[in-house]
């Protein structure tokens, strides 16, 4: 992920600190965004600790999470306050909705590449696709335009047309519909680790989670200090309700 030189801003959906799913997907990726603090590691059966590791690198440096509106850079002329305020008046007009209990599944799988384990949907949920879209357009007057090198990161080249035209317009290529949810778990599994990761993650997730369904209760605002290469919940604005920190 690198460091830059400005805070960048994210709205994730993250569950309740204090939750079950929230201590798993923490645990599997060795940080805890809300404290900002590396935990003790959950390491599947078949993997060491070291290579564990190395696989969770990534998601791990973003906290655990589902996109809603992927890191930007402030506007011109727009505060972190500005920004906070905007969330939570927008988060206040939306509704609590449940999700269905989410399944440990392999994304994104490639021939000879792998795949990544994550928490999917065992199918799209109306009321989330309508959250991602509403709070994507509702803040995206504080996001800054992206730079070359920002767009260029997004291997437009590998794009749809359609996902090209939302990086331009949004700064994201996955988003309205190409918008899927899902907390990634690890990065990109070597394709002879991927059954060996999903059936000790998905025993991990049975043992530490269980199978209850997901409220969408909050929007959650994750911070990149300047120079800082992690995120960290900088304020939880509540569905229907005020802002906490």
């Amino acid at each position: 992920m690198g460091t830059f030189s400005v805070p960048r801003y994210a709205v994730y959906y993250s569950p309740a600190s204090d939750g079950a799913l929230w201590r798993f997907g923490s645990a599997v990726l060795g940080y805890d965004g809300f404290s900002g603090t590396e935990v003790p590691q959950l390491v599947p059966p078949g993997f060491d600790l070291a290579s564990w590791r190395a696989l969770t690198a990534e998601p791990r440096a973003y906290g655990f999470h589902a996109t809603i509106k992927a890191p930007f850079r402030l506007s011109e002329g727009k505060s972190e306050a500005t920004l906070i305020a905007m969330l939570t008046d927008f988060a206040a007009s939306q509704s609590v909705f449940d999700l269905p209990s989410l399944q440990v599944s392999a994304l994104d799988a490639r021939s000879g590449e792998g795949a990544f384990i994550a928490l999917l949907e065992p199918e799209t949920t109306p009321a989330l696709v309508a959250l991602e879209r509403g709070t994507m357009l509702a803040l995206e007057p504080c996001r800054a335009p992206l730079t070359d090198k920002e767009f260029n990161r997004r291997r437009p080249d590998t794009l749809t047309d359609r996902q090209r035209a939302c990086l331009n317009a949004y700064g994201y290529p996955y988003v309205l519909e190409d918008f899927r949810f899902h907390m990634t778990l690890t990065d990109r599994v070597p394709e002879e680790r991927v059954e060996a990761a999903l059936s000790g993650l998905k025993a991990l997730y049975s043992e530490h989670v269980g199978n209850p369904g997901v409220p969408i209760d909050a929007l959650t605002l994750f911070k990149q200090e300047a120079g800082a290469n992690r995120f960290k919940v900088l304020a939880r604005a509540p569905l229907g309700n005020g802002v906490t920190e």
